[in-house]
């Protein structure tokens, strides 16, 4: 079935589904109700809270409304007869006062339910599947995302053409629910978010500051080799700096209040990018010096409202993975062909080697000559074109200040995340008058590219969580080996050889409680630990390890030394199987 048929398919299902919560609630008011992706949702103004009985009772009679077979009929209609239609809905009034006054009016109706709407639907409501589609849950919602108006109730659902494609469906929402790391985040003790503290503020916990360790030690030494050098730059700035920059213009909304100190207005950084100039102009460029490729591992603080905070995926304050490359015009072509390769060697890395690309052009309204526009798209496409990458362009899609590189990753379910943005900057280098003398002795301006990779650590490490079920590679896993002594006599064995592993840089820790070993070793999994080494009486006067993955696979008798290297090599290869 075609994404334009199952769209209409979905809609027409959350028209039904309005129905048969109006025959529950007679008095409701009804708001919107779209489709979504692989869904749909309708926010609702009910008398009291909805059970997860409700939801079976409207679906029962959802049935019944599908069985019915009535048509969807469309009618136009008058600004004066929507009115009067819809005159105790105050939601729908809101909506039809809204509309500019040459806008046709459309309304659909089925059995006893009429909806304003622009449709399109299906013939009929029996053209929906009852064996296909699901009401999944319940969740608030302010009317209009804003949170001053009422909190609805919305509820979410999915339909399909057939029951096996809403199996499959429901069985992915497991294994995404298996995955979600807002649980695995608290089931692993990897970090935390603590309303007394601040919503949308992260905790990371020992675990997960031992990866984020891992991570970034990662990215500065295979920056350094790519020729990048490593700054800093502070967490707040003077006002000016940001109206310099366009950013309280643009972005104000997204800043926190300002600060005052000693008569002097400052904000918290929302990026990073006007620091970095600062530094490039604190002193005069020559040609000589460009390229200069500059990253910074910089955490910047963003306003977001409560609604949309999400676990690590939307957060207030966050670490960018944010570089700058400063370069002459004759330069561009190569170093964003750098940018490029590298993004995706470090995307490798991590594991993952299915991408979606997309080439965003120059949009009806920007900054900058015409003829820098082009050399610029030309110097993305030839880099995609010379990686031998597959992309998509999307036609107007640049930000006013330049075109740019987008690079979305998918994870271990196929999903999509936007990650990696390689953009040109056409608007700064102009707003800071930034220039090099050119090899002729004259001033010229430099070519500025913003380059985020992984994005935000925060947001990555939420993508990473769910990528691996938390069960991470060798090279990442916080505890790499736990050493298992059967009874207490062999403890103190154990205690040496976890000082061996130390030694050899492995993480390794021990589990010494009086626990038996069945137990140990299976909370060694749930922690999705790699190596469980298991240490008897044959172990010891061999001096060797029994060696158990978390998989369930038992790898038998391996000396101490033979074990290092075995996971030493893993570490080092960086190995993601």
């Amino acid at each position: 079935m075609s994404e334009k048929h199952l769209d209409e398919l979905r809609h027409s299902t959350s028209h039904i589904m309005a129905e048969a919560v109006l025959h529950l609630f007679p008095g409701a008011k009804f708001a919107i109700g779209p489709s979504i992706e692989d869904g749909f949702y309708y926010d609702f103004d009910l008398p009291r809270p909805l059970t997860p009985e409700d939801l079976e009772v409207i679906e029962a009679r959802m049935r019944e409304i599908i069985e019915a077979g009535y048509p969807f009929d469309r009618r136009e209609i008058s600004r004066e007869e929507a009115e009067k239609t819809f005159a105790d809905q105050a939601y729908k009034l809101e909506l039809i006062g809204d509309m500019p006054e040459d806008e046709i009016i459309s309304i659909y109706t089925q059995g006893e339910f009429t909806d304003l709407c622009r449709g399109p639907h299906v013939k009929n409501t029996g053209n929906v599947n009852s064996e296909a589609f699901k009401l999944l849950k319940v969740a608030g919602a302010y009317w209009r995302g804003d949170e001053k108006r009422p909190m609805l109730q919305r509820i979410y659902g999915t339909a399909w053409s057939t029951p096996e494609e809403l199996k499959d469906y429901l069985d992915r929402l497991k294994e995404m629910e298996k995955r979600d790391h807002r649980r695995l985040g608290k089931e692993l003790d990897l970090y935390s978010i603590h309303e007394e503290a601040g919503a949308g503020l992260v905790h990371w916990h020992p675990k997960g500051g031992v990866i984020r360790t891992v991570i970034e030690d990662f990215w500065r030494e295979e920056h350094y080799k790519a020729g990048y050098d490593v700054i800093y730059t502070p967490h707040i700035g003077r006002a000016q700096l940001w109206e310099d920059s366009g950013h309280l213009d643009f972005y104000r909304d997204l800043m926190y209040s300002p600060m005052d100190i000693e008569g002097q207005e400052y904000f918290i950084k929302p990026m990073n990018c006007p620091f970095h100039i600062m530094i490039y102009k604190s002193r005069l460029r020559s040609y000589r010096e460009l390229p200069l490729r500059w990253a910074e591992l910089g955490t910047v603080y963003r306003f977001e409202r409560s609604g949309v905070l999400h676990g690590l995926l939307r957060v207030r304050g966050f670490t960018q993975d944010d570089a700058h490359i400063f370069c002459a015009p004759d330069q561009i072509e190569e170093e964003i062909g750098r940018a490029l390769a590298f993004s995706l060697f470090i995307w490798r890395s991590f594991g993952f080697d299915e991408y979606e690309i997309y080439l965003s052009t120059r949009p009806e309204k920007y900054v900058g000559e015409p003829e820098r526009w082009e050399q610029a798209q030309e110097a993305l496409h030839r880099a995609l074109e010379k990686e031998g990458l597959p992309y998509e362009v999307d036609e107007g899609g640049g930000a006013f200040y330049g075109p740019k590189i987008d690079i979305s990753v998918k994870d271990a379910l196929g999903r999509i995340w936007q990650c990696t943005t390689i953009q040109f900057d056409f608007n700064l280098p102009e707003r800071f008058d930034m220039s090099f003398i050119g090899e002729d002795g004259k001033e010229a301006r430099p070519y500025m590219v913003h380059r985020a990779l992984l994005g935000a650590l925060e947001r990555f490490f939420g993508l990473l969580i769910e990528h691996y079920a938390g069960a991470f590679p060798v090279w990442l896993a916080p505890v790499q080996a736990v050493l298992i002594p059967i009874t207490d006599r062999h403890v103190e064995y154990a205690r040496q050889v976890v000082t061996q592993l130390r030694e050899a840089g492995l993480r390794a820790d021990m589990d010494s409680r009086s626990e038996r070993m069945q137990s140990k070793i299976r909370d060694a999994q749930l922690q999705k630990i790699p190596y469980m080494l298991i240490v008897g009486d044959r172990e010891m006067e061999a001096g060797a390890v029994a060696v158990r993955l978390r998989t369930e696979e038992d790898l038998g008798a391996r000396s101490v030394e033979e074990f290092i290297a075995m996971a030493q090599e893993a570490v080092a290869e960086k190995r993601v199987d």
